[in-house]
C-alpha cells in the first residue's frame, strides 16, 4: 500500500484528498497546512497532521508527497522531498522561474525520484480523446486552432497569492499554462515562434493574454483570462481545423464537423464522475482522479510517469515565462 503525504489542504489539496479516498492502492497517512482547520478538514481518522510542509517531509513515514502549495513554494518543498527519498506529485505550474526548473530537474536526476506534475488537461477526457484521435491521423494535419480558458477572478486563494504575480506568475503561469502545455503535447514539439499580447488590470498585472503559436504553416491561438465577474462561469474549450474536419470542444462535449459532410458528437465521460464543490473554479473530480490514479499505479509498479513528467512541465513553464517576458513582465 502506497503511503502518501499531502502538503497544502486548500482548494486543490481538498480535491486531491477526495481522490485518494477512492483510489485503490494508496493511503493518505499525513497532511500539512499552516491552517490547522484546513488540515483537519481533509484528514482521515488515522491521518497525522503537521503544521507545515517541511515538518511533514522531515518526519512523516511516507513513500510520496503530493504538493498543492502556492507556486512560489513548490521548488523548495519538492527538492527537500526528493532528497529525503520521497517520490513527488507536484501541482502545476512546476515552478516559478527557469532557474527553479533547472534545480528541480537536477534533483530528480540526482535522487532518481519519480515526479509527476499536475498538468491535468493532458488526461481530461475530451482533450485526451482529441490527442489520441489527432495522433491516429484520422482528421489529417492541423491547420489552425483556438484554445481558451476563462474564469472569474480567483479570490478564493489563501492570502491572495494567486493575484500576486510575484508568487503565482499571473494568469499566464497559473491558468494559461494548461492550454500552452496541451498544445505542446498535441503537436509533440515546441512552436517555431509565437506572438503575444496582454491586457492588464489597473495595478499593472496581466489579467488576460492572447498568444498565437506558429507550427510551420499552422497557427494556434491560446487565450487565458481570469478577471471576469464572479457570476461568470468558468469555461474552457477549443476549436481546431484539420485537413478533413473541424473539431469543437465546449461544455457540451466534442462535436466533429466533417469536410465531406456529416456531424459526429462524442460524450467522453470521466473515469470518476463525482463532484466535490469546495470552492475554486472546478468541482468535478474526474480529471484529478485520473492523473492521481496514474501516479499511484506508476509508483506501485516502480515505473516513471508517462503522462506529465517533470521535464515536460518545466518546458511548459519556460515557454509561458517567455510569453510573460514578451509582453513586458507579469506586472508593470
Amino acid at each position: 500500500m502506497l503511503r502518501v503525504g499531502l502538503i497544502g489542504c486548500g482548494f486543490m489539496g481538498g480535491m486531491h484528498a477526495a481522490c485518494y479516498k477512492v483510489i485503490e492502492g494508496v493511503e493518505l497517512v499525513a497532511v500539512a497546512d499552516v491552517r490547522e482547520d484546513k488540515a483537519k478538514a481533509v484528514a482521515g481518522e488515522n491521518t497525522e497532521i503537521y503544521a507545515d510542509g517541511m515538518s511533514l517531509i522531515e518526519n512523516a513515514d511516507v513513500d510520496a508527497v503530493d504538493i498543492c502549495l502556492p507556486t512560489y513554494l513548490h521548488t523548495e518543498h519538492a527538492i527537500a522531498a526528493m532528497k529525503k527519498g520521497m517520490n513527488v506529485f507536484l501541482e502545476k505550474p512546476a515552478c516559478l522561474t527557469k532557474e527553479e526548473g533547472k534545480a528541480l530537474l537536477e534533483a530528480e536526476k540526482e535522487t532518481g525520484a519519480i515526479v509527476q506534475v499536475g498538468q491535468v488537461v493532458r488526461v481530461k477526457e475530451d482533450y485526451a480523446w482529441f490527442k489520441k484521435a489527432y495522433d491516429s491521423g484520422v482528421y489529417g494535419k492541423l491547420l489552425s486552432g483556438v484554445f481558451y480558458r476563462l474564469s472569474p477572478l480567483p479570490t478564493w486563494a489563501w492570502d491572495g497569492w494567486l493575484l500576486d504575480g510575484a508568487r503565482s506568475g499571473s494568469v499566464v503561469q497559473d491558468m494559461h499554462i494548461h492550454d500552452v502545455d496541451f498544445v505542446r503535447y498535441l503537436m509533440g514539439k515546441e512552436p517555431d515562434s509565437f506572438e503575444a499580447q496582454a491586457v492588464r488590470s489597473e495595478d499593472g498585472s496581466i489579467s488576460q493574454i492572447f498568444t498565437t503559436f506558429a507550427y510551420g504553416d499552422a497557427r494556434i491561438s491560446v487565450e487565458g483570462c481570469w478577471d471576469y465577474p464572479q457570476d461568470f462561469p468558468f469555461q474552457c474549450g477549443f476549436r481546431v481545423k484539420c485537413e478533413k474536419a473541424t473539431i469543437v470542444h465546449n461544455t457540451s462535449g466534442i462535436v466533429v464537423y466533417h469536410n465531406d459532410g456529416g456531424v459526429e458528437t462524442f460524450d467522453n465521460k470521466p473515469q470518476y464522475d463525482v463532484k466535490n464543490d469546495i470552492g475554486g473554479n472546478v468541482s468535478n473530480l474526474g480529471c484529478y482522479y485520473t492523473e492521481l490514479k496514474h501516479f499511484v499505479d506508476k509508483l506501485n509498479a516502480n515505473e516513471k510517469t508517462e503522462i506529465a513528467p517533470l521535464c515536460e512541465a518545466v518546458k511548459s513553464v519556460d515557454l509561458v515565462l517567455d510569453e510573460i517576458a514578451a509582453v513586458g513582465g507579469a506586472k508593470i
